[in-house]
């Protein structure tokens, strides 16, 4: 019997969150989840608007539920995305992830039927600035 899979609700619920995404423009559907402190997951697809620069991001559209829950710290994440390559999270999402996210995070690039690279969120965004450096309680 195998074990099961590492993260699997945190992946499904990546997957399941670019089905509700809101891509008419692009059509480019993302999926993003992150799993809390209290081993919650909160999920999110990117919305997109006609003024272009209005839509947001997967993973910022996951923090805001987290948030919005009550949740402070992301202990995991992962993002789905359908392309020739891995979908990672953009520079502005790899910075909202380090707001709540220490370096050693794990961040799940997965498509639909298979996680295609795990990174920690340091490798991602090395070098960063955080809330560490504003000396502050909130600090991952």
């Amino acid at each position: 019997m195998s074990s099961p899979q590492p993260h699997a609700a945190l992946i499904e619920a990546a997957r399941a969150a670019r089905e509700q995404a809101y891509a008419p423009y692009s059509r480019f559907a993302v999926g993003a989840a992150v799993q809390d402190e209290l081993g919650r997951i909160h999920r999110g697809g990117n919305v997109e608007n006609a003024a272009y620069p209005q839509g947001w991001c997967a993973e910022a559209s996951a923090i805001a539920v987290m948030v919005a829950a009550g949740g402070r710290r992301i202990l995991a994440a992962a993002v789905c995305g359908v392309a020739d390559e891995p979908v990672t999270p953009c520079g502005g999402c790899r910075q909202k992830l380090r707001e709540f996210a220490a370096d050693d995070c794990p961040v799940l690039i997965t498509d639909l039927h298979t996680v295609r690279a795990t990174h920690r969120l340091g490798d991602l965004l090395p070098n960063s600035f955080g809330p560490q450096h504003l000396k502050t309680d909130t600090a991952p």
